[in-house]
C-alpha cells in the first residue's frame, strides 16, 4: 500500500512530546489498542534480539509470532532505515551514563560521609 500522505507534520508532533505521560497521551488517541498493542511488541522484539536472544527464544518468552519476530529481525539487521539501530544505541548510551552518574554520585555521597 503506497502512503500518500506527507509523514513530516507526524514526526514533529512526536518529537514535540516532552516525556512519557505525555507520549503515552498521544499514542492512546493516535493509535488504536491493537496498534498499540503491535507497536510495543515489535519494540520488545527489537530490544530482545539486540540482547542476542533468538528468533524461538522470543517467541517462547512472549508469544509473539515468529513472523512478527522475523519482520523485526530483518528491519534490525538488513533494512537501510536503521531506525531501530538508532533508538537502541542511543537508549544503551543513555543507560551507560545514567549508570556511571549513580556511580559517581555514590562515590561523591561516600567521600562527604568520611570528611
Amino acid at each position: 500500500m503506497e502512503n500518500n500522505y506527507n509523514s513530516v507534520p507526524l514526526y514533529k508532533a512526536v518529537l514535540s512530546l516532552k516525556n512519557e505521560i505525555e507520549a503515552e497521551k498521544f499514542f492512546k488517541d493516535v493509535c488504536t489498542p491493537g496498534e498499540l498493542q503491535d507497536l510495543n511488541e515489535r519494540w520488545l522484539v527489537a530490544q530482545m534480539l539486540s540482547d542476542g536472544a533468538s528468533y524461538r527464544q522470543v517467541n517462547e518468552l512472549t508469544g509473539i509470532s515468529t513472523t512478527t519476530v522475523g519482520r523485526v529481525a530483518r528491519f534490525l539487521h538488513e533494512e537501510e532505515n536503521q531506525g531501530y539501530k538508532l533508538v537502541l544505541e542511543r537508549l544503551k548510551k543513555k543507560k551507560k551514563f545514567a549508570a556511571r552518574l549513580a556511580k559517581i554520585k555514590q562515590l561523591i555521597k561516600f567521600k562527604r560521609k568520611q570528611v
